[in-house]
Formats: C-alpha cells, structure tokens, sequence
C-alpha cells in the first residue's frame, strides 16, 4: 500500500479496478507531475545558449536528473515509512536529516568521482568531468534534505507524503541537478569550448 502511494496512486488500489475508478486520482498527479516536469523545463530553457554552443551538456543532463530522482527516493522511502510507523518524531528529526545528509554526500561523492571519470574517458575534458561530478554532489546533497522535509511539510499540511511526495521531491532534485550543472557549465563555458 505504501508503495503505491509512493507511485502516486491511492493506497486502495487493485489491478483489477476499473479504468474508469481511478482516471480522476491518477489524472490530477499526472497533471501535477506535467507541470512539475515544465518547471523543470523551464530551468533547462534558461541555458540553451549554452547546451547550444556546447551539445554535450545535453548528453549528461539525464544522469544528474536520474541520480538526484533516486536519492531522494531513497531518502523519501524511508522518512514516509518512518512517518507510517510513528518513528519520526520531533525529536529525532535533527539526528535523520543528518544521516540523510551525510549519505548524501558520501554516495555523492563517490558517484561523482564514477561519472567524473566516465565523462572524462568519454568526453575527454576535465573540466566537464570535474562539472558534472559537483553537481552531482550538490544534487545528492539536495536530494537528502528535500526527501527528509517534503514529507514532513507535507505531514503538517495534511496532505499524505506518501502520495504527494515523490512528485515533489523529483522536482526539486530535476531543478537544483539541472541549475547546478548547467549553471556551473555556463559560468565556465569559454574553458569548455
């Protein structure tokens, strides 16, 4: 059950239901999920100069959003199901989003120096390698802090975080993977080229 509200689906739903039963739950977090997703096409729009004057910032573009969208899954998995089971409670808050955090940026860093070193070997620049490997500190880092408060805010408001939270936290780890690398590609552009 919990695994379906994690995909956005309500916890009482079967294989075997009706289309027609589920159109309206599924409909409204697909529509969510689409502007969430022009969102983060609109970050992506504001480097088009740059992805224009160098094309390989497109090819590494999906590996920051990917790798971001699975740690703060894997973050969010856990906090929703700590919620669920009464463990994440005030005071431990401080002692998750630490964790969370440091896992962050150990498995950041260490998928960083993998992709560094992929791009590197494929692509044959440093810089970019160097790039990439960043933001995908930074996005991981994000992605920590964003799985562990989303479903908590969204405890508060009263909205269930195992439904609403993965449209949320993709989001925010599509926009700050994308802004981080692109953003850090287009400050150093001229040493790209």
């Amino acid at each position: 059950e919990d695994i379906q509200r994690l995909g956005g689906v309500g916890g009482d739903e079967t294989v075997l239901d009706q289309p027609e039963a589920v159109f309206k739950k599924r409909l409204v977090w697909r529509l969510i999920n689409l502007f969430t997703a022009v969102l983060a096409a609109s970050v992506i729009g504001l480097f088009e100069s740059s992805i224009h004057s160098l094309a390989t910032l497109a090819v590494f573009m999906p590996i920051v959003a990917s790798m971001g969208g699975i740690a703060t899954t894997q973050t969010a998995t856990i906090v929703v199901r700590g919620i669920a089971l009464g463990d994440m409670t005030p005071s431990v808050l401080r002692r998750v989003l630490w964790k969370e955090i440091r896992l962050g940026f150990t498995t950041g860093v260490a998928n960083g120096v993998v992709i560094a070193a992929i791009a590197y070997v494929w692509k044959g620049q440093v810089l970019l390698a160097l790039i990439l490997g960043l933001a995908l500190v930074f996005n991981m880092l994000v992605a920590a802090v964003v799985g562990t408060l989303i479903p908590l805010a969204l405890k508060i408001f009263r909205i269930d975080p195992a439904i609403a939270s993965s449209v949320i936290i993709t989001t925010f780890t599509d926009v700050c993977g994308f802004f981080s690398f692109l953003g850090l590609a287009t400050l150093l552009i001229r040493y790209l080229l």
